[in-house]
Parts: structure tokens; sequence; C-alpha cells
């Protein structure tokens, strides 16, 4: 029975990857599921196996219907793709960093690298406003304040 209820769940979850959904349409509960992966090296990696199966699944799906809506005229739908497929309509910049304390400044080779990404991304608002706070900061050694 066990061995059935495990291959049970591990179908759910191909279909639904989430665990809460597979164990009430297996019947089995969230506390046994939990037990099995820790005990069972090898129900582990099925599960988790079924897990990314179950989410390409509903990927896939997830981009046929945004595919139907885009083939309908839906603004939304066309908008969300070229967000995500094309780099001119993308209103994103990721810089990733890792710092050991949350009071350590940046070197100045640091901030020139992170200046230097911020222009290739092409922000020109944020280099602009670094540029202003530059030449008002520099030069003359007049107080920024007094201009």
């Amino acid at each position: 029975m066990k061995k059935n209820q495990k291959d049970l769940i591990l179908e759910q979850l191909k279909k639904t990857p989430i665990v809460q959904l597979a164990c009430e349409r297996s019947g089995v509960s969230r506390a046994t599921f939990y037990r099995w992966k820790s005990e069972d090296t090898e129900f582990k990696k099925s599960a988790e196996l079924s897990i990314i199966e179950g989410e390409t699944l509903i990927t896939e799906m997830t981009e046929g219907q945004l595919v139907s809506l885009i083939k309908d005229k839906n603004f939304h739908a066309i908008q969300l793709w070229l967000r995500h497929h094309h780099p001119k309509y993308s209103h994103r910049v990721e810089v990733n960093a890792t710092f050991n304390s949350p009071v350590e400044q940046l070197t100045p080779e640091q901030e020139a690298v992170i200046k230097e990404a911020l222009k290739l991304a092409s922000l020109p608002e944020i280099v602009q406003e670094d540029n202003n706070n530059e030449s008002n900061t520099t030069g003359s050694g007049s107080d920024p304040t007094n201009s």
C-alpha cells in the first residue's frame, strides 16, 4: 500500500506541483509526505523530479495561454511577452553583490564598476543624476548648496 501511495503522490506532483494539493488528491498527509522525503532518499529524489516535471507542464500550459492572448491582441499579454523576451522593452536592471557586513563601504573601484554598469544599462536619469552630484562636489571647492 505504501508503495502505491508514494507512486500516486508522485503522479499528482507531475500534474500539479503543489505538495498540499498532491497530498490531498492522493490521500496522504503532508507530514507523511515530508517524513517519506526525510527517510527515503530515492523518494526524495523522485519527488523533486516530479515537482520539476509538474512545474514544466504548468509553464508550458501558461505560455500556450499567453500566446493565445497575444493572438487575440491582448495588450497586457503582448506587453508581458515583450518585457521578458526583448531587451529593448525590459525595464529592469539586475545588480548582484555580496557584502560581508551591512556597514561595509564600497571601494572607489567598486563604485566605478557600478557606475559603468548603470551607463551600460542605459539608465540616463541615474547616470545624469550621478554626474550632477560629481560636478557639484568637485572642481572649484564651492559648497553645492550655495549654487
